[in-house]
């Protein structure tokens, strides 16, 4: 869930990254509204199909995608490492919050409801 949040919030970044590289000049507007297009559907597809291990890995490579808008604006490669050290704790958070969830579920199973409290 942390995950799908954080791509949709690269899709607004990607949108405004296309208006910028765009309004530079520092690309020629097809290849600038194609990609910046391209790399907005991407990150919202993605989001969609992250409980699929492909989904996953796919997540990964688009983040370094994002760093590597760096290339057109050199400014984009500090954008890009704030959004990845985002999503970089999302991954680790939603794990250990997974871990957790498994583990309070699996102490809920083990637990009889007829059985009284005990004190």
């Amino acid at each position: 869930m942390l995950l799908s949040i954080v791509l949709v919030l690269e899709a607004v970044l990607g949108f405004f990254i296309t208006l910028t590289v765009f309004g530079l000049k520092a690309l020629d507007p097809f290849w600038a509204f194609g990609g910046g297009a391209l790399l907005c559907v991407l990150l919202l597809l993605t989001a969609l199909v992250l409980r699929f291990p492909w989904g996953m890995w796919l997540g990964w490579a688009l983040q370094l995608a994002l760093i590597l808008t760096g290339i057109i604006l050199p400014t984009l490669y500090v954008v890009g490492a704030v959004f990845v050290a985002i999503w970089v704790f999302c991954f680790w958070k939603g794990r250990q919050l997974d871990r957790f969830q498994a583990a309070a579920a699996a102490s809920f199973r083990d637990t009889d409801p007829t059985t009284p409290p005990t004190a």
